[in-house]
């Protein structure tokens, strides 16, 4: 017994364990951001969106929606950034969306602008419907309006 606690050959190695095991407790989040992930096979890949935008429409959806009546709402909300909004329409029921491509003139739609569009069904099961040829009608009062170049018009 007294060999074990007086020689320096097994003293050394009960030394490094507990401090090879430390700073490996110490160390482990390094570690862990060292880790592969698993490849994925969508990795660099854009996923594309479901919604149509005019240059993803088909040609008889564009010729269904132009040949289709005007309504008449009022901008719910639009985010430039986002590239979309929604229209409230005059007649009631439910928002419409709206995609930023599907925005006709020089202004981009503020909160409160009146607007006139056109109705495109959303596939794949054309129950939900889009606005599309939005025209800004009269401009909300006392708002500040942007151009889609940028410009600000009181």
């Amino acid at each position: 017994m007294a060999s074990h606690s007086t020689s320096p050959q097994s003293a050394a190695p009960s030394q490094s364990a507990p401090l090879s095991l430390s700073s490996a407790i110490l160390h482990s989040p390094e570690d862990t951001t060292m880790r592969e992930r698993s490849p994925s096979p969508m990795r660099g890949f854009l996923i594309p969106s479901p919604l149509p935008t005019r240059r993803t429409r088909t040609k008889s959806a564009t010729a269904r929606a132009a040949e289709g009546p005007v309504f008449k709402g009022t901008c719910k909300c639009f985010s430039r950034s986002k590239g979309h909004g929604f229209i409230t329409p005059l007649d009631g029921g439910p928002d419409i969306f709206v995609h930023i491509s599907d925005i006709e003139g020089e202004y981009v739609p503020m909160e409160g602008d009146e607007v006139s569009y056109k109705l495109c069904s959303i596939p794949p099961k054309n129950v939900k419907v889009q606005a599309v040829e939005v025209v800004i009608t009269h401009q909300a009062p006392g708002t500040k309006h942007e151009t889609w170049s940028g410009h600000v018009n009181l």
